[in-house]
């Protein structure tokens, strides 16, 4: 049992539950559902980086399937990287400025450069995720709907071997915490708040996955079917308290921490979507306009969440440390987008890289709050981008947390009626 206040939070486990369960759950599953969030590119070919691995899953289950191209919009397959129309008259004005003549005297060499900045924005040193080139030959449309992520067979050394890299090497890990996948209790030998929240970030992720995995097993595989659905003894034997000697709930814990860090940049971005040229381009205008509504619906409910977190205890002390220690944040975190590639499993790979991405993404905006405060009503916002993936990746991912949030509860439901 799950309940209660969280650390480091001024919020409760049942207030989450209440708020995600009955009112953000279902119009988020309404928005994911749309054109624009389903479809995600992505470079699945790309080779580990940091280990020889050719070991890649043989599992059926494991597989991805592309889209073909014919399938994809053609407003996101022709502006995979820009994303509204504005943004498209103003590439299209850049690339004409640069054929023209490389300088264009007019023009001040600050606005030149913010110009060229913008359109090919390169965030590459406020970013937190090493992101994949998607003009690469490789990187391919996968449509998320046709692509669930579920239990797929994908264990033992080789997962093993991935987590126990993102924890050992690169979460800051409370002295503690022996490893990843094994108990160990007490209280977090005296790791700052920042990087007690960072290894919090990773944990969660960590049981999100593990709860979805539960959540849509493979119960039955039959020539004639096969049937998803949850398992009970898989859920206890990655969180039951006596089972996991205690781990389980504080990994449950974690997946809250994820959930309020996730939903407070998510309302912190509004002011990025609510420009009145901002559209989500498919090409289908009457649907992109509905979309967007319900987008920013989406984002207004969670800037009305009562008990938000407060993000300004981060890297609060001297100036001189904490830019220190954000850089560290950064480079770690980038590093754990990295070890994606090394995952053997396709579907796995594919669902990891998307949901680091939209959580690197979720750190981006929240130490941007600044610059998203100054972004002007209308025209370019020099300061504060977001690309196409990096929105889809944001909201997918938040989406796979608010189904772990409502799947305990559909737990919590089951365990009670076998008591």
């Amino acid at each position: 049992q799950v309940t209660g206040h969280l650390d480091d939070c001024t919020c409760d486990v049942e207030t989450i539950d209440a708020f995600n369960n009955y009112k953000l759950f279902p119009r988020l599953n309404e928005l994911l559902e749309s054109d624009y969030f389903r479809y995600y590119k992505v470079n699945l070919k790309k080779p580990c980086p940091f280990w020889n691995d050719n070991s890649h899953c043989g599992i059926r289950d494991c597989a991805v399937k592309p889209c073909p191209s014919d399938e994809v919009p053609d407003g996101i397959r022709s502006a995979s990287y820009k994303y509204s129309e504005e943004a498209n008259s103003h590439a299209e004005e850049c690339e004409e400025a640069k054929r023209l003549g490389a300088v264009d005297e007019s023009l001040s060499k600050e606005t030149q450069e913010a110009m060229l900045q913008w359109t090919w924005h390169d965030d590459s040193s406020d970013s937190f995720c090493e992101a994949d080139d998607i003009d690469s030959p490789d990187a391919e449309y996968v449509d998320l709907l046709l692509n669930p992520e579920r239990y797929t067979g994908y264990k033992g050394p080789d997962a093993w071997k991935i987590w126990n890299s993102i924890y050992e090497e690169n979460c800051f890990k409370p002295q503690n915490v022996k490893r990843p996948l094994a108990s160990g209790r007490g209280d977090d030998g005296g790791v700052c708040i920042e990087k007690r929240a960072f290894y919090k970030l990773i944990s969660g992720l960590h049981a999100s996955i593990n709860i979805h995995l539960s959540a849509r097993y493979l119960l039955q595989d039959t020539w004639s079917e096969k049937k998803w659905g949850p398992n009970v003894t898989e859920f206890q034997q990655r969180f039951d308290e006596v089972i996991t000697r205690g781990e389980g709930p504080r990994r449950l814990k974690n997946l809250y921490f994820l959930y309020l860090i996730e939903l407070r940049a998510l309302s912190k971005v509004l002011p990025f979507f609510e420009r009145p040229g901002f559209q989500l381009y498919t090409g289908n205008a009457s649907r992109d306009a509905e979309v967007k509504n319900l987008l920013l619906e989406i984002l207004h409910l969670a800037k009305s969440f009562p008990l938000h977190f407060d993000e300004n205890s981060f890297f609060a002390g001297n100036k001189k440390e904490a830019a220190k220690l954000k850089e560290e944040f950064r480079l770690h975190f980038r590093n754990i987008t990295k070890i994606m590639d090394c995952v053997g499993c396709f579907k796995c790979r594919l669902w990891g890289k998307l949901q680091t991405q939209g959580l690197g993404t979720a750190l981006k905006i929240l130490f941007a709050e600044n610059l998203i405060e100054k972004i002007p009503e209308s025209g370019p916002s020099y300061g504060f981008q977001l690309t196409r993936q990096e929105i889809v990746a944001l909201f997918n991912a938040f989406g796979r947390i608010s189904t772990s949030v409502r799947e305990l509860e559909n737990f919590r439901n089951i365990l009670q009626n076998m008591q």
